[in-house]
């Protein structure tokens, strides 16, 4: 069959397939588990038996993700749902909300587009971006999309179960690339509908062309015994006029339908009735019994016809050409300010087609949550995947807005992929001591610092301080600040290049829980001025790296009161300070006061050092703006409880606070 080229399609001689480094998954917070629930799954888990199954909202690259879930799912998906970017950098863009001032009487809110982040910038790039190199040997951004969406679906392909389907959802710019590169991986055989959605009112300037208003939505299988629901939607009203005419004295609405069957070589089923004889539909006893129902209507010549109730008919069978849903407007009830969102009864409608309850539905681009919310309403299971971190806590958001919703978890790929990325980036496997130095080196330089040696806690100085470079597979913890605070008050001033002064910028990729908080003190004690700043995911990332995309945030600190009376603890939110590092003007101009920055917050009341159970929760909608700042938990034992609280404020990014409660 004829094959669709893009550059780097074939390797020597070979095609080229997807990355396939399996990853673990890390799971960094349980959403809506019950205290039972919780017990129940450290007890299977300590006993090496399976767990129970939950939900899983994941945070990653793609390329990564879908990899890492083959291990687990390949062959056991019954519905993948994609959406991916139709060709436009806006794709990973939202717009945010700075919410009113508590105390103001007026409305002080504001809104504010979010920019993609350099991490989602760079998934741009690798989508459609193409290098000056690229561009002169004549490769285009098609080539790099083509490939990109190649890898994606071959992978997809082959987490699908073999009653499997794949709705692929695009529009006009791409759709009809992406049918060719599908036809290739799943066969011109498996190709089972191209669905029409109408997304939009008729608009555009049609003074030289048709208006552009629908998308395109793809559906293949994995084989021939794929699942399927036949869909209906209502009649019109025209027709239910013209044939539905008549009521029966209850209101019920019906037609009348010829009981003469069409096809006249019936023998079994000839037969006089009521001095009639014809070939009739049904047998004689049936239709005595619908004669002795009142459901048989006779014509002036004594031949029946059998009343055809609406309230039994199941509509009109869906077709490939879809005129509703209407899109999701600013006006809907669903809107969540989420530029690409889809309507739930467009979702509805493929999960309930091409899936039954109880199956796995996965949905890698997952936006603003619309499949996984979906998937949760009808009883599926679901995986929702996006590179987006501001997309992962939206669709939370709606998700704890179901009403019972199930248990479900927050994962990433976290120190695994890092690890991975340092043997491959640094691969000195009989040398683990060089390996660590070339990886601090080569942070060092990207934070514009100066390398130094002779040290066991201090990596480097920039702009008169000290520079610690953190672990690519542990957090920091108090016990490293302590280290690095006391090795850099003795060294402040003691040598060519070093500190004229005690202070340290610790860079990290993860930090323990309260550190930004609890090592005040200690650093202060020690008379240090020490500075926490993330080491961003961007580092793994070459073509970022390459074209200088890397920031070093500093982190937010959140001051949280506890009171205990009896069993009853009480804890209260009492500020909020965010480095101004990220946020734009317009935010910064509208906040006036520690509480706005505040989005969602979280409170773990039984911290065990695994993972955060959210116990309990407030966050904005739109229907309830405001936020709580003091929740209360009663406990049903006495002891000692490690309580964390966490925080994520409106552009994304969480905060976390740990306090210790004695309960007597």
């Amino acid at each position: 069959m004829p094959e669709l080229i893009w550059d780097a399609k074939y390797q020597d001689g070979k095609k080229a397939g997807p990355v396939r480094i399996e990853l673990p998954f890390q799971t960094v917070e349980t959403v809506n588990e019950s205290v039972q629930d919780r017990q129940r799954s450290l007890e299977l888990f300590s006993s090496g038996s399976e767990t129970e199954w939950r939900n899983r909202l994941i945070w990653g690259d793609k390329k990564y993700v879908l990899p890492s879930l083959l291990a687990e799912f390949s062959g056991q998906v019954n519905l993948i749902y994609i959406d991916p970017p139709f060709d436009t950098g806006a794709d990973f863009s939202f717009t945010a909300t700075v919410p009113d001032h508590p105390d103001a009487a007026d409305n002080e809110g504001a809104t504010f587009t979010k920019e993609p982040s350099i991490l989602e910038q760079k998934a741009y790039r690798d989508t459609w971006g193409v290098s000056k190199e690229d561009r002169e040997r004549g490769v285009t951004h098609l080539d790099r999309y083509l490939k990109w969406f190649y890898e994606t679906v071959a992978l997809l392909r082959e987490l699908l179960a073999e009653d499997g389907s794949l709705y692929v959802h695009l529009d006009w710019r791409m759709v009809h690339y992406a049918k060719a590169v599908l036809d290739e991986v799943f066969g011109t055989d498996r190709y089972e509908n191209e669905i029409i959605w109408q997304r939009s009112l008729p608009h555009g300037n049609i003074d030289y062309k048709f208006g552009a208003s629908h998308d395109t939505l793809l559906r293949y299988s994995k084989s021939d015994r794929f699942i399927w629901n036949p869909q209906y939607v209502p009649h019109r009203e025209k027709y239910l006029q013209d044939f539905y005419k008549y009521v029966d004295p209850n209101g019920r609405r019906y037609r009348l339908i010829s009981s003469i069957n069409p096809n006249p070589n019936r023998p079994n089923l000839t037969y006089d009735w009521h001095g009639v004889k014809r070939v009739w539909k049904f047998s004689k006893e049936r239709m005595q019994r619908m004669h002795d129902e009142g459901l048989l209507v006779y014509s002036k010549h004594g031949i029946p016809s059998y009343k055809g109730y609406l309230d039994e008919m199941r509509g009109v069978p869906m077709q490939d050409i879809w005129m509703d849903p209407a899109p999701v407007m600013g006006s809907s009830r669903e809107w969540v300010e989420y530029p690409t969102q889809k309507p739930e009864a467009l979702i509805d409608r493929i999960i309930k087609a091409s899936s039954n309850e109880g199956h796995l539905v996965l949905d890698c681009f997952v936006g603003s949550g619309t499949a996984a919310v979906v998937a949760e309403k009808l009883n599926r299971r679901w995986i929702a995947c996006d590179l987006g971190r501001f997309a992962i806590h939206t669709a939370r958001k709606r998700l704890l807005e179901i009403a019972e919703v199930r248990p479900f978890v927050i994962q990433n790929l976290g120190k695994y992929e890092r690890q991975a990325w340092q043997a491959a980036e640094f691969p000195n496997p009989e040398d683990q001591r060089a390996r660590e130095a070339a990886y601090r080196a080569f942070i060092l330089d990207l934070y514009h610092a100066t390398a130094i040696s002779g040290r066991t806690w201090l990596h480097g100085t920039k702009s008169g301080r000290f520079v610690h470079v953190g672990a690519v597979d542990a957090p920091v913890t108090l016990a490293d600040v302590k280290a690095v605070a006391a090795e850099a008050w003795k060294a402040a001033g003691s040598a060519k290049g070093a500190s004229e002064k005690s202070a340290v910028d610790i860079l990290g990729w993860e930090f323990n829980f309260e550190l930004n908080e609890t090592a005040r003190d200690v650093t202060a004690q020690a008379r240090v001025d020490v500075v926490f700043r993330k080491i961003p995911r961007e580092v793994l990332e070459k073509k970022a790296v390459e074209q200088g995309d890397i920031r070093f945030f500093e982190l937010a600190a959140l001051v949280v009161e506890a009171k205990q009376k009896k069993r009853e603890a009480t804890l209260e939110l009492k500020d909020f300070v965010i480095p101004p590092d990220d946020v734009p003007e317009e935010v910064r101009t509208a906040i006036k006061h520690w509480s706005q920055w505040i989005d969602y917050w979280a409170v773990d009341w039984d911290y065990k050092g695994d993972t955060f159970h959210n116990q309990w929760q407030s966050y904005r909608t739109r229907k309830e703006p405001g936020i709580e700042t003091k929740t209360s938990h009663v406990y049903d034992d006495a002891g000692r409880y490690t309580v964390v609280a966490k925080v994520i404020d409106i552009l994304g990014n969480d905060t976390t606070k740990t306090l210790v409660i004695e309960v007597r």
